[in-house]
């Protein structure tokens, strides 16, 4: 008896919080992630190109404290066991060791810096094109 209920309440744990997990990130349209990212705040700004090339300007991270300026390829990648996220292949090994960094989508027209098990250490927003 005891098993059973025990049982049965890890199944609704493990439903209700995969229902609740699934609910704080939206999918994500590759298609749709082109454009230009802004953090207001820091200045820091992100240009996704649709042909899977990017920009980045004045960008300060957790990993990168100072602003910095960088460019090389970006990649989608759906994940199925974490969150989706754009790796970003940086050109010429402008940040030293860094050789890419994982951009975290939200699919509300934010991307993070981060990891996915910690709070992101920069939030940039969708704008409107220059």
């Amino acid at each position: 008896m005891i098993k059973g209920i025990c049982g049965r309440w890890l199944v609704a744990t493990l439903t209700a919080s995969a229902v609740l997990t699934s609910g704080c990130t939206d999918s994500v349209d590759a298609d749709e992630l082109p454009g230009v990212y802004r953090n207001d705040v820091t200045g820091g700004e992100i240009l996704l190109e649709s042909d899977g090339t990017f920009s980045a300007t004045a960008v300060s991270t957790d990993s990168l404290p100072d602003p910095a300026d960088f460019s090389g390829r970006w990649e989608f990648v759906d994940s199925s066991s974490s969150r989706d996220f754009i790796y970003l292949t940086i050109d010429d090994n402008r940040l030293g060791k860094t050789a890419g960094i994982q951009l975290y989508t939200s699919g509300r027209g934010t991307v993070e810096f981060g990891t996915p098990d910690k709070p992101p250490s920069l939030v940039l927003t969708r704008v409107a094109a220059p």
